[in-house]
């Protein structure tokens, strides 16, 4: 590929600003003679698959640099906190309505969707009250996900309160998400 040569080198970082098209006019004009056409050619060529690299590197930046949200939901169940916890800790119950499978060395909590696994660590447990997990490979390590339990002292129904963090272009998103796994819970609960 033309970016193993010292010409392919000095153009590498024009590439992300500048149209790979304009770079070859510009290369063409000043450089007349030292450069076949067909070379000229190749590195355009090379520059078009580079330029679409670029746009996919370009996107992932611009994920990168996303602002990240908490968000806090709220549901209300019939079950108790003592069920509620359960769901939120033994395997059995996790694989019914949060994950496909689960591993749980003490505090370290392995879950798989599709076969792939994310690792979070139980950061903080005061049982049938409050779970904090930390994602291992966040890229904010105070950011975290939380499950609140508690009983409404006006209903007697058990309130769980989600907190989770996101991009500020998926709120809606995570938001359902976090709709579509409670329905499950609720399914595997009974209420």
């Amino acid at each position: 590929m033309i970016f193993d040569t010292w010409f392919g080198k000095s153009l590498f970082f024009c590439l992300i600003a500048a149209k790979p098209e304009s770079i070859i006019v510009s290369v063409e004009q000043q450089h007349a003679g030292r450069f076949s056409r067909m070379y000229l050619l190749n590195v355009f060529t090379d520059l078009l698959q580079f330029r679409a690299s670029v746009g996919s590197l370009n996107l992932i930046f611009k994920n990168l640099s996303m602002d990240r949200v908490k968000i806090e939901l709220e549901y209300i169940f019939r079950a108790s906190p003592a069920m509620l916890y359960q769901f939120f800790t033994q395997p059995a119950n996790l694989i019914r309505w949060f994950c496909d499978e689960v591993d749980i060395k003490e505090d370290d909590y392995t879950f798989f969707w599709e076969g792939a696994p994310e690792e979070a660590e139980l950061v903080d447990d005061i049982e049938e009250e409050r779970l904090r997990f930390a994602w291992k490979e966040a890229d904010d390590p105070a950011e975290y996900f939380e499950y609140r339990m508690f009983k409404s002292p006006v209903t007697g129904e058990t309130i769980l309160e989600i907190t989770d963090y996101c991009d500020d272009d998926e709120v809606e998103e995570i938001k359902q998400l976090w709709n579509n796994q409670i329905e499950k819970l609720r399914r595997a609960i009974g209420g």
